[in-house]
């Protein structure tokens, strides 16, 4: 028989204007305080990556706190290194630039030519074409160095907060695991460390291989900045569906300028094999469905995290979903539709039910999805104490 209704306490229209309003509140503040939230969930986020080192560090044997220790200096080097050859890498753009703003000059009046030609208005020619003249973009480049060293403040918190994040998250799990009625808090959490490491660990290899294909490809057919170029379609990597674009685009200009038509083919398809056969082809096999996110939802989520947060937001746009799903839907039991919605074609996982296991029935009942049942009470489940969820 049908399950009664539960009466609401607020109408449903009062209910979906306030979570619309609560949203769109939520999104200024996080907005509004970017700046610093942006490098502390960065740092969340590669503290819950190298998490597992410690784990096996101490599994070796070794004390917790040189395990700390060690995962701190791995995250936090990586993160200098990458720092240093970004910064050197633009600092080399804004000094081969000028090198070739006559070329860049000579294609930009070929441009304006031919669009006088098709009928428009030279006012209209200049106006489109008047942010890509070569001082603008030399400009440009000047303001993005600028940015680089403005942001060390940045990144002497995101050092700073892996460093405490690491040693407070050493022993969480273990304090997580005595506070009653947590399990499905641990569980929604535990499946989001599992889903962003994943998630960051396969698609820094695979970035980190497309960067050296990429490399080497722009160094033998004598592109400028092969270096730069490889440093961003990695960074470009971490962005969805779109970041193969942004990485595409700067290096195809300037084998415009330096070979012609020619070179700025022979670099798309370059970049476009690479692409595909890497990202395309291999890293899904690798990845699977374990995010549990809708290529929908995965798209939209850039979209939505650059404007909210900037370009840090656009990096990190899957794992701050996958931690919003964890919190908002993952640890709610009557959110399964919307576990079902986000999830897309892959679906939502479902648990068998172990009676049907031992009957041999290997069929999922088609009326009602299985759902963990909830204790009838606060207390955790007995499994809590016997084996703690480790994020």
């Amino acid at each position: 028989m049908p399950a009664p209704e539960v009466g609401r306490v607020l109408p449903l229209w009062l209910v979906v204007v306030l979570g619309v309003a609560g949203t769109a509140g939520a999104l200024w503040g996080l907005h509004a305080g970017a700046r610093i939230l942006g490098p502390v969930f960065l740092a969340f986020v590669l503290t819950v990556v190298a998490h597992p080192l410690i784990g096996a560090l101490v599994g070796r044997g070794m004390r917790r706190g040189f395990a700390v220790a060690i995962a701190v200096l791995v995250v936090d080097g990586g993160l200098i290194a990458f720092a240093l050859a970004l910064a050197f890498s633009f600092g080399q753009l804004a000094t081969v630039l000028p090198e070739y703003s006559d070329e860049w000059q000579e294609l930009l009046d070929g441009l304006r030519s031919t669009l006088v030609g098709a009928g428009i208005g030279p006012e209209q020619v200049q106006e489109a074409l008047g942010s890509v003249e070569p001082q603008t973009v030399i400009a440009a480049v000047g303001s993005i160095l600028s940015a680089l060293a403005g942001s060390a403040g940045a990144l002497v918190l995101i050092l700073a907060t892996v460093l405490f994040m690491t040693a407070e998250g050493a022993g969480l799990p273990e304090r997580l695991a005595d506070v009653p009625g947590s399990w499905r808090l641990r569980a929604a959490l535990a499946g989001f460390a599992r889903n962003t490491r994943r998630y960051l660990v396969v698609t820094t290899i695979f970035g980190f291989l497309v960067a050296v294909v990429d490399t080497v490809a722009l160094s033998l057919l004598g592109v400028p900045l092969a270096l730069l170029w490889g440093l961003l379609s990695f960074l470009t990597n971490y962005v969805p569906n779109i970041g193969f674009f942004l990485g595409l685009v700067p290096p195809t200009l300037l084998a415009l300028l330096v070979g012609g038509p020619g070179l700025a083919l022979a670099v798309i398809v370059v970049y476009s094999l690479a692409n595909f056969v890497l990202q395309s082809v291999i890293q899904p096999v690798f990845v699977g469905d374990a995010v549990g996110l809708s290529v929908t939802l995965s798209f939209l989520s850039v979209i939505i995290w650059t404007v909210v947060m900037g370009p840090v937001g656009a990096i990190l746009a899957v794992p701050l979903t996958l931690f919003a799903h964890a919190v908002l839907v993952g640890q709610d039991p009557e959110r399964a539709w919307a576990r079902t919605l986000l999830a897309g074609t892959s679906g939502a996982p479902r648990e068998r039910p172990r009676s049907a296991a031992r009957r041999g029935n290997t069929t999922t009942p088609p009326e009602r999805p299985i759902e963990p049942v909830p204790p009838h009470s606060d207390e955790p489940r007995p499994a809590d104490h016997d084996r703690p969820v480790v994020p």
